[in-house]
C-alpha cells in the first residue's frame, strides 16, 4: 500500500473514494462543513435523518454524490461526542479500513484536516492513521484454501489530506506508520499459519531471512548448543517432538558501536499440546499462536530495521514445540537452568516460562540496556484484563513507565501488575529451588515472579499478551500485537538518542 500527504479543498479532490468523518449527533467539523455545501446540505440533512451510525467507525457510503470530484463519499461516524476522542479517532479510522479494503475503487482520499484528539500533534495523526489504514488492507492468504470468487482489489493508493504544511516530520510519520503496520502483517502471517508450517525450523528461517534482506547478523543454535550452554529448562520442552529446538538470535546494530542493546525476548512455542499435562480439545486449535510472542519480535525487528533506527536491538526467540511422547518432559521431573537454577515440573503446561528463563539468561552476555520479553504466558492475565490490555511486570519503575506511555500513546495499551515478593513463597519446591508452577491464585503474577528470578542482573519488564495477541471466533486470528507498543518504544528511545 501506497500512503501519501495530499493537499486541496475535499470537494475538488479527484479520487475513487473520499473519506470524510462526521459526528453522530453534533455540528459538522470544518472539513465536512466544506463537503455539505458542495453537496448542497445532504450531510446535514443525513444527520438529523439519523442515517449516521451512534457508534464511531460506523460507515455510510454514497455513490456519485453531484457536486463533488470523488466517484463516491465514504462517510464514517465519529460517534455522539464533538470532542474527539482516541478511540473514536481509532475507531473512525479502522472503519474506514475496512470499507476500503473491500472497495472496487483502488485509490482514495482520507481528509484529516480536523480530526485531532486534543494534545495530539500532526505527525502522531499521521503515524496512527497509515497504521491503522494499512493494517485494515491487511489480507491472510491461507494455504490450500480455495476462493470461489476473486476479491475486490481494495484501495492501494490513498491519500491523506491534512491542514498543516508538508514537512519532513509529517513524510517520517508516514514512513513509521507503514513501517509498523508491516511489522505486524508479519506478526500476523507468522501467528495465521498452520502449525505444521510455522514450526520451530520456520521461525529460524524467517530470522535468516530478515538478516538477509535487511543485512544484519543472525545466530542459531541448535540443540548441541543448547546442551553446550546448559539449556536443559528449554529443551525439557521440546524434547518430544519431531521439530527440534532452535534459540534464534537476531542482531540489528544501528545505533553507535559499543552502544548497549535493548534486547527482546520473544516466547516461541509453535504449538501447544500441554505436553503430557494435555490441553482440553475445545480450541486447541489456536493454541499455534502460542508463538505470538516471538512473531512480534520478528515484527519489531522489520519495523526498525525498515526505519533504519540508531538503535540497537538484539532480538532473541527461543523456539520449541510442547507435545507429548515418550519421550516428553513429565510432572515431578526436576531440570537444571541455564542459571543453575533447578526447577520442578509440576505441570508441563506450564511450558512458557521454562523456555523464557533459559533465554533471559542468555540475554544477560549482551549487556543490555533493557530486556522486554513477550509471551502468550497465562490464561490467567486474560480473567484479569480480557481482551484490552497486555499485563506489564517490571523489576525497574522508569522502564514500566516507558512502556505504558508508549502503549497510550500507540493505542497498545499496557497494564501493571505487582512483581511483589510475597508471591514467591507459591513457587516452593521441596525437591528443587523452585516449581514451574504457583497455584490457581494470581497465575499471572507467579509466572512473573518466577521469571524475576532470572533477570536480576538487568532492567527487566515482561508482557503477558495472552489475551491481546489473538482473537477467537468468527475473527479468529493474529492481531499483531504488541508491535505497535513496542515499535512506539524503540521510536521513542531512538529519538531520545
Amino acid at each position: 500500500m501506497n500512503i501519501t500527504l495530499v493537499s486541496g479543498s475535499p470537494e475538488t479532490i479527484q479520487t475513487g473514494t473520499l473519506v470524510i468523518g462526521v459526528f453522530a449527533d453534533g455540528a459538522l467539523p470544518p472539513a465536512a462543513k466544506l463537503l455539505d455545501g458542495a453537496l448542497g446540505g445532504r450531510l446535514a440533512s443525513l444527520i438529523k435523518l439519523g442515517e449516521i451510525g451512534q457508534e464511531a467507525g460506523a460507515p455510510l457510503v454514497l455513490h456519485g454524490p453531484p457536486g463533488i470530484a470523488a466517484e463516491r463519499l465514504l462517510i464514517v461516524s465519529l460517534g455522539k461526542n464533538q470532542a474527539l476522542s482516541e478511540k473514536a479517532f481509532r475507531d473512525a479510522l479502522a472503519g474506514a479500513a475496512k470499507v476500503l479494503a473491500a472497495s472496487v475503487a483502488t485509490q482514495a482520499c482520507v481528509v484529516l484536516s480536523d480530526l485531532a484528539p486534543a494534545g495530539r500533534s500532526a505527525e502522531w495523526r499521521l503515524r496512527h492513521a497509515t497504521r491503522i489504514l494499512a493494517d485494515g488492507a491487511y489480507r491472510f492468504d491461507a494455504p490450500g484454501k480455495r476462493r470461489d470468487a476473486p476479491r475486490p482489489p481494495g484501495a492501494d493508493e490513498i491519500g491523506l489530506l491534512i491542514d498543516a504544511p508538508t514537512s519532513e516530520d509529517l513524510k517520517t510519520a508516514i514512513r513509521e506508520g507503514t513501517a509498523i503496520a508491516e511489522g505486524m502483517a508479519l506478526a500476523k502471517d507468522l501467528g495465521n499459519l498452520p502449525p505444521n508450517v510455522c514450526n520451530p525450523g520456520y521461525l529460524a528461517e524467517t530470522g535468516q531471512a530478515l538478516g538477509k534482506e535487511f543485512g544484519f547478523e543472525v545466530d542459531i543454535l541448535e540443540r548441541a548448543d543448547l546442551e553446550k550452554l546448559g539449556m536443559w529448562s528449554l529443551l525439557a520442552v521440546g524434547r518430544a517432538s519431531y521439530s527440534p529446538c532452535k534459540l534464534v538470535v537476531m542482531h540489528y546494530r544501528g545505533g553507535p558501536a559499543g552502544a548497549k542493546p535493548v534486547v527482546l525476548v520473544g516466547k516461541g512455542v509453535t504449538f501447544d499440546t500441554g505436553g503430557v499435562s494435555l490441553k482440553p480439545a475445545a480450541l486447541l486449535d489456536e493454541m499455534k499462536y502460542d508463538m505470538s510472542g516471538a512473531g512480534s519480535v520478528f515484527g519489531v525487528i522489520k519495523t526498525i530495521a525498515r526505519l533504519g533506527l540508531p538503535i540497537n536491538v538484539t532480538g532473541i526467540v527461543p523456539a520449541v514445540e510442547n507435545m507429548p511422547g515418550g519421550n516428553a518432559a513429565r510432572p515431578g521431573d526436576v531440570v537444571t537452568s541455564m542459571s543453575g537454577q533447578t526447577i520442578e515440573i509440576l505441570n508441563t503446561d506450564a511450558e512458557g516460562r521454562l523456555i523464557l528463563c533459559d533465554a533471559l539468561t542468555y540475554a544477560e552476555r549482551f549487556d543490555p540496556a533493557c530486556v522486554v520479553d513477550i509471551a502468550t504466558l497465562t490464561g490467567a492475565c486474560v480473567v484479569a484484563l480480557g481482551s484490552h490490555a497486555s499485563g506489564l511486570f517490571a523489576n525497574d519503575e522508569p522502564l514500566a513507565a516507558e512502556l505504558l506511555k508508549s502503549g497510550g500513546d500507540s493505542g497498545d495499551r499496557a497494564w501493571q501488575l505487582p512483581l511483589w515478593d510475597d508471591y514467591q513463597v507459591q513457587l516452593k519446591s521441596n525437591f528443587a529451588d523452585m516449581s514451574n508452577l504457583g497455584g490457581p491464585a494470581a497465575g499471572s503474577v507467579t509466572a512473573a515472579c518466577f521469571l524475576a528470578r532470572y533477570t536480576k542482573a538487568y532492567k527487566w519488564a515482561h508482557l503477558d499478551v495472552a489475551g491481546t495477541a489473538s482473537t477467537s471466533g468468527d475473527a479468529k486470528g493474529s492481531t499483531g500485537r504488541p508491535v505497535p507498543l513496542l515499535s512506539e518504544f524503540l521510536l521513542a528511545r531512538s529519538r531520545a538518542a
